[in-house]
């Protein structure tokens, strides 16, 4: 695969993906050449979806945070890809959005993959990033395998969603943010500064 653009009219054409298509929605995510660092989430939400922006919610600027980066680096500096598990909003369900397609990321992510040849470290967000990516070497839930996110490094580093209605999961797990949310914008410091 030679081009992003390439890659994304190869996305638009796929019979999967015709009912976003024939609506003028086109997939959301960022590959750029330069990219040290890589989000790997769940699924643009509605509004991420509406604006054509990745994590343009409370869920964005809590990533940001956690990263201990700015929006300027985070959309305009070439050093952030973001590639979700699925590139179009999977529509609402009984508690919060829908999860993404199982059938997306295996038959997109490798070529995605592709065009970011200088990745240093991929941050994977949520239950459904970690499941695809950590397959059996997960553990037996979300919070222990964020809890043992040392395990994984240097390829991964898996967080909690960002989501704000996750405050009851931080509230019961203090570390996340005393632990592991220093260790994630120390590591992402020494990554962009090299």
């Amino acid at each position: 695969m030679d081009s992003f653009e390439q890659l994304k009219q190869e996305i638009m054409v796929d019979s999967d993906n015709k009912k976003y298509t024939d609506v003028g929605i086109e997939p959301l995510f960022s590959t750029p050449k330069t990219a040290k660092i890589l989000i790997i989430g769940q699924a643009p939400g509605i509004k991420a979806q509406e604006s054509k922006i990745f994590f343009n919610d409370k869920s964005g600027v809590k990533l940001r945070e956690w990263m201990g980066i700015d929006d300027e680096i985070f959309y305009k500096s070439g050093l952030i890809g973001v590639v979700p598990m699925d590139f179009y909003y999977p529509g609402k369900g009984k508690s919060g959005d829908l999860p993404p397609r199982k059938n997306f990321a295996p038959k997109w992510h490798v070529k995605v993959l592709e065009l970011m040849p200088n990745l240093e470290l991929i941050v994977l967000v949520g239950k459904y990033a970690q499941d695809y990516y950590l397959g059996n070497e997960k553990k037996q839930n979300l919070t222990e395998t964020v809890y043992n996110y040392k395990q994984y490094l240097p390829r991964y580093f898996p967080i909690v969603h960002p989501s704000p209605l996750n405050f009851h999961w931080h509230n019961k797990n203090p570390w996340f943010i005393q632990e592991v949310v220093p260790e994630l914008k120390k590591r992402v410091k020494e990554i962009l500064q090299k």
